[in-house]
C-alpha cells in the first residue's frame, strides 16, 4: 500500500463519517471533552479507540513502547498533567498487551539501541519479581511481566503530584490497570485500580508546602 492509498483512504473516511453525521466534523471540532486516558504501548496492533469502541474525541491517548511511566519523561507527565486538569479526565487507563516486544526484548540480553536505556526498566520489574518469573516458561514469563509492567505504571502514576493534588482538590479520579489480548482481541482488568492518595505507602504521598513541612512517617 502507498503513501496515496493511504490519502485515498482518508478521503473515503471523511466522506463515510459525514454520510453518518453531517455534523461530525463541525462538532469534533468545537471541543475537545473525553472522560478518559488511555496510556498504551505503540504496538500497531492496538489501536486503543477502537478496541474498546469509542469515536474519536472521546479517549486522550498517550502510547510509548511498552506503556511505561516514568517521571521524569516529560512528555508522558505533560500528557497526563493536560489530560487531569484541563481536559478533566475521571479515568485514566493503563493498558498493556499480552505478548509484548518490548516486555519480550526486555529478558533478553542483546543489545538493541537507544531503546536498551527505556527497556531498563521493565529489566528492574523483572529483578523485584525474579523469584516468580523464573519459574515460568518464557511466554508464560513474558505475558506475567506485561501484567507486573501494567500494575507498576499504574503505581507509578497515583505517586505523582499530579494525581494526588487531583485527590487532594475532591476529584473523582480512578487510575486501572488493563491488559489485552492481540490473540481474541478481549481486555482484561487486572484489579489494581487506585482513586485515592491513602492507598499509597506514606512515603509516596506528597503534599503541597505551606507553613511548615509535614513529616515523612515510615509505616
Amino acid at each position: 500500500m502507498s503513501l496515496s492509498d493511504l490519502m485515498n483512504n482518508n478521503r473515503q473516511w471523511a466522506k463515510l463519517r459525514l454520510e453518518q453525521d453531517e455534523n461530525f466534523f463541525k462538532d469534533l471540532a468545537k471541543q475537545q471533552t473525553p472522560r478518559y486516558l488511555w496510556v498504551g504501548c505503540s504496538d500497531s496492533r492496538v489501536p486503543a479507540n477502537e478496541i474498546v469502541g469509542l469515536a474519536p474525541g472521546e479517549l486522550f491517548v498517550h502510547r510509548n513502547i511498552a506503556n511505561i511511566v516514568i517521571h521524569t519523561d516529560f512528555n508522558c507527565m505533560s500528557v497526563i498533567q493536560f489530560a487531569i486538569e484541563v481536559l478533566k479526565v475521571q479515568h485514566v487507563i493503563v493498558c498493556g498487551h499480552y505478548g509484548c516486544g518490548g516486555v519480550r526484548a526486555s529478558l533478553e540480553n542483546d543489545e538493541v539501541g537507544l531503546v536498551d536505556s527505556w527497556l531498563r526498566n521493565l529489566r528492574d520489574i523483572y529483578f523485584h519479581h525474579q523469584e516468580e518469573l523464573t519459574s515460568l516458561k518464557k511466554d508464560d514469563c513474558v505475558n506475567r511481566l506485561c501484567e507486573l509492567n501494567v500494575k507498576t505504571q499504574v503505581f507509578n502514576i497515583a505517586k505523582t503530584k499530579i494525581a494526588q493534588h487531583a485527590w487532594d482538590r475532591g476529584k473523582s479520579l480512578s487510575i486501572h490497570g488493563w491488559i489485552y489480548s492481540i490473540e481474541d482481541g478481549l481486555i482484561k482488568d487486572l484489579g489494581v485500580t487506585q482513586s485515592s492518595r491513602e492507598q499509597l505507602h506514606n512515603i509516596y504521598q506528597l503534599f503541597e508546602t505551606t507553613s511548615s513541612t509535614r513529616p515523612v512517617v515510615v509505616r
